[in-house]
């Protein structure tokens, strides 16, 4: 795939391009993970909170679009292939939806089928936002890869350990979005590296092999990875945002957070602390009964939070501590000059009871002070003169 740079006046080969399959000139998700890229991916994900109703699932892709998200995510998945008949649903799932349903009966209700998506991304395309959706089976990753033909693929934090999984969509040249929920470094390297070996072709054997075959260089610009906690919601003391900074010193690569507190706080900060891509749930009603929808923003506060961290992603700004163009007409107003306290007689020394320091700037440098101390004046000055360079 081309590189794409800011800018480029052909941008048939950046992502957003290639998820809508329409030309657009909106953030690419390559461009906010290069480390020349000056914004964040901002990821609104709608997950199973259509509750299985594809009217709801485009309405959800109005409120990303009009939210100014890059790109709306969904979970696609066959359900018999995802969880046993006997799985239990997990305590936040329980928590959010009563009764005594097994996951799998959980997600034959939420399931969307193929042809579904199909049309989904055809809607996205329309209201140019980018399609993206988390596989959790191998016919889930065929479809998006083969039939959607999407470029970059968007794994939850449970596949992060399903080599297979990993090893299959990387080999198909693939480009990998990755959240690290429930992983330790240790397992998140692993992963790489069955993303290394699946680059070459070869099958992993062992967790060594894995770990001993990961090379940042190569996943750069292909993999990005999430941190994340996985509850929902999760208590704020349970994030750990300084892991984001562990995961980027370790691996090398670009990282992003996904985010599943209350409110837009814990995301906005994120993106202070160097995340490059957004992820965060949201729902067109929390109150109506799903496992995610209590853990996600209604539209309003999806408007606030995107609209936060674009604000933060400027004010990032440059690392160089310089003037900026703005502050150069304030400087002369608010800095200071040498100036005369008093009434001072030429050839009379100046001291601390005649020199003194006031605005403007653009004189003789406050710095200076101490040097003029005990120097014959060499003119007569009033009070509020600015001092000049002695003879």
């Amino acid at each position: 795939m081309a590189t794409v740079t800011p800018g480029n006046a052909s941008r048939t080969h950046c992502w957003p391009c290639a998820i809508r399959g329409s030309c657009c000139t909106s953030t690419s998700w390559r461009d906010a993970v290069t480390d020349t890229g000056d914004t964040v991916y901002v990821i609104a994900e709608a997950g199973v909170n259509h509750d299985g109703d594809p009217a709801r699932a485009r309405a959800l892709i109005d409120v990303a679009a009009d939210a100014g998200a890059d790109a709306v995510k969904f979970q696609t998945f066959v359900p018999a292939a995802l969880a046993a008949a006997g799985a239990a649903r997990a305590a936040y799932q329980q928590r959010n939806l009563p009764g005594d349903d097994s996951q799998l009966d959980m997600l034959r209700r939420l399931a969307l089928d193929f042809e579904t998506f199909r049309d989904l991304r055809t809607h996205c395309a329309s209201r140019g936002i980018d399609f993206l959706s988390s596989p959790f089976d191998t016919a889930s990753a065929d479809f998006l890869m083969d039939s959607l033909e999407l470029p970059v693929i968007k794994l939850g934090s449970g596949e992060l350990t399903n080599a297979p999984l990993l090893w299959r969509i990387m080999q198909r040249g693939t480009d990998l979005i990755l959240s690290t929920g429930m992983a330790t470094l240790d397992e998140v390297i692993e992963a790489l590296g069955v993303c290394c070996l699946a680059l070459d072709g070869v099958e992993p054997r062992s967790a060594r092999q894995c770990r001993d075959a990961f090379d940042a260089t190569r996943l750069q610009g292909r993999v990005t990875l999430l941190h994340c906690t996985t509850e929902y919601p999760c208590p704020p003391d349970q994030v750990n945002l300084r892991a984001m900074e562990t995961l980027q010193a370790h691996t090398g690569l670009a990282v992003g957070y996904s985010d599943h507190t209350d409110g837009i706080a814990v995301a906005i900060a994120a993106v202070a602390r160097g995340a490059r891509m957004i992820e965060k749930h949201f729902t067109l009603d929390r109150t109506l009964a799903g496992p995610d929808h209590a853990a996600s923003l209604e539209p309003d506060r999806l408007v606030e939070m995107i609209a936060g961290i674009r604000v933060v992603s400027r004010a990032l700004g440059s690392s160089d501590k310089a003037p900026t163009p703005i502050e150069r007409d304030n400087a002369a107003v608010a800095r200071k000059s040498l100036v005369a306290a008093t009434a001072i007689r030429k050839g009379e020394p100046f001291d601390a009871d005649t020199l003194t320091t006031k605005r403007p700037g653009g004189g003789l440098a406050p710095l200076r002070y101490w040097s003029l101390l005990g120097t014959p004046a060499g003119r007569d000055y009033a009070a509020d003169d600015p001092i000049g360079d002695p003879p």
